[in-house]
């Protein structure tokens, strides 16, 4: 009976270590399975980290402009509602650049149009049997007014001081940048008048950011390249031109 109980011990000791081997075992291979996929992540985030994105930017290009609906219409995500405001845009471009419609005689008109016909539905109720046309109340929020000029004032006051930023004369490169922007508006402004150049934009905005999506890496590669290019002439003009700048000021100031 002793012997029989000691047998049982023995298998159960030898049952135990088994176990504990087969244990050890599955530890470590899900500790080296971890430790395979924390490098793989580690390795898949210095290889994004290196490739290069066009203004430095670390999100897709749906959160950068904005997000939600407005992003939705830019990247033709909402085909139907793009195509909407498209066609009301370029509708609006051909009354007043082509036709030469006036502003102030469109309104007008669709007020003189849109007052008679509810004039006349509602003197003509009478006659054919029918309820007079319900007028909703229009009253704009005194909150909304005060919200959307305390975000314009926001905007404003940004933009000047950007404006002052630059004109303080910190950041040279920042202000060449700017004066070749304005250039290049006023240059665009001498060819096409406002109502163009803004049409243009918008269409640009509803066609550019789609692109991009699309041709991303062949986009981020060739402006990589481009800006290579362009630190390297800005190095080249800042050598020979801007580093003599306050040589030719201070011989200046003797004379």
């Amino acid at each position: 009976m002793a012997d029989h109980a000691g047998e049982h011990e023995k298998h159960e000791s030898v049952a135990e270590s088994v176990m504990d081997k087969i244990t050890e075992k599955f530890h470590g291979s899900d500790s080296s399975s971890s430790d395979s996929d924390n490098d793989i992540k580690s390795s898949a985030s210095a290889v994004k980290a290196k490739i290069y994105r066009l203004f430095g930017r670390e999100t897709p290009v749906h959160k950068v402009l904005g997000g939600g609906k407005p992003a939705d219409i830019f990247l033709w995500r909402d085909k139907k509602t793009t195509g909407y405001v498209l066609g009301v845009a370029t509708a609006i471009w051909v009354l007043f650049e082509l036709l030469e419609y006036h502003l102030l005689s469109l309104v007008c008109h669709f007020l003189i149009l849109g007052l008679a016909i509810l004039f006349l539905w509602s003197n003509a109720s009478t006659f054919i049997s029918k309820s007079r046309p319900k007028f909703p109340e229009v009253i704009i929020s005194e909150n909304v007014v005060v919200s959307v000029a305390s975000a314009l004032t926001k905007e404003f006051n940004r933009a000047f001081a950007i404006l002052r930023e630059i004109a303080s004369g910190k950041d040279l490169k920042k202000f060449l940048a700017v004066i070749a922007g304005l250039w290049v508006l006023s240059v665009l402004g001498s060819c096409v008048n406002f109502l163009t150049l803004f049409y243009t934009c918008f269409v640009l905005l509803h066609t550019v950011p789609v692109l991009y999506e699309k041709y991303e890496d062949q986009v981020d590669a060739f402006a990589e390249k481009a800006e290579h290019e362009i630190k390297k002439q800005y190095a080249v003009f800042n050598v020979k031109v801007v580093s003599k700048l306050p040589k030719a000021i201070l011989k200046y100031k003797k004379f």
